[in-house]
């Protein structure tokens, strides 16, 4: 794979492998990020994601198994079952969609609330980062309230912001993920 995303990744990650559970509300845009890494292509115009995708997004030494699950209410309770033996949770917010960032809040929550979660590593990526009225992720990290709720100790988490078009902020949420993740 000749991308530069790939060669990026390539440069800082050591052998290994990791599975990654991509969640969170549909329309945020985890297929296209998905896609952007493993491809560098952008797929556009998709239905909503009923059930999952999964994909290996392999650089040198480190293979990200990488699962993206559909986000529809409907869905949401057929996340726990995604949850053994996951690694990381990359958890995809439209940082634009303001009228939806409670309801992903709540699931955010839900999620990490889960004995299984509790101890995994946490990517929020503030999606959109093109669009004029997306939040910054510093905003978004203020809102979500991750300082305040996510103990420190027992849990890391970052968030970054993202354009799945472009693939800002992909490679640096995936080298975070890396260097942060036992």
């Amino acid at each position: 794979m000749g991308s530069s995303i790939s060669r990026a990744l390539g440069k800082v990650f050591g052998s290994r492998e990791m599975k990654i559970l991509m969640l969170g509300l549909d329309n945020a845009g985890k297929t296209s990020i998905l896609y952007k890494l493993k491809l560098n292509k952008v797929k556009t115009h998709e239905a909503p994601t009923v059930g999952f995708n999964v994909e290996t997004v392999s650089y040198k030494k480190v293979k990200f198994n990488m699962w993206d699950v559909g986000g529809q209410e409907r869905l949401r309770p057929l996340w726990r079952h995604y949850y053994p033996a996951t690694n990381a949770l990359i958890f995809v917010i439209d940082s634009s969609d303001r009228s939806r960032l409670n309801e992903a809040k709540e699931e955010l929550y839900n999620i990490i609330g889960e004995k299984e979660m509790q101890n995994v590593t946490l990517l929020v990526l503030a999606n959109k980062q093109d669009l004029k009225t997306a939040m910054k992720p510093q905003e978004l990290s203020k809102y979500l309230e991750l300082d305040k709720n996510i103990k420190k100790n027992r849990q890391l988490w970052c968030c970054v912001g993202s354009n799945a078009l472009t693939g800002q902020g992909l490679v640096e949420g995936l080298s975070w993920i890396a260097n942060n993740t036992k």
